[in-house]
């Protein structure tokens, strides 16, 4: 369960920030609405992985799976582009991230 919260708590950040990107520097209200309530429940559920999850791996989990997310929303919707230095380097956290899941004694699994 603290995963499914882990989860919860990326996708409500990643949403926060992809508002953020909308709100026009909080000057559009629905988009303001949307970053404040993302980043609130963000913490939130974040607060409830922290129950289980040592928070130095939860918060590089989350941070690492928070990046990558937006950096796609980025790519996608917003058309930003990415040079090899960028790929190379949200690379280097996915594969971060998958060391911490796959090899560490640290998390629970």
């Amino acid at each position: 369960m603290p995963y499914v919260f882990l989860f919860l708590a990326i996708i409500s950040e990643v949403i926060g920030t992809s508002a953020l990107a909308a709100s026009n520097q909080f000057t559009k209200l629905v988009p303001s609405l949307i970053t404040v309530a993302g980043y609130g429940l963000g913490f939130y559920f974040f607060s409830f992985a922290l129950k289980s999850i040592p928070m130095g791996v939860a918060y590089a989990i989350w941070g690492g799976v928070g990046i990558v997310l937006v950096t796609i929303i980025g790519f996608v919707f917003l058309k930003q582009k990415l040079d090899f230095p960028a790929l190379a380097g949200i690379a280097l956290i996915v594969i971060g991230v998958l060391v911490m899941q796959l090899f560490s004694k640290t998390i629970s699994h």
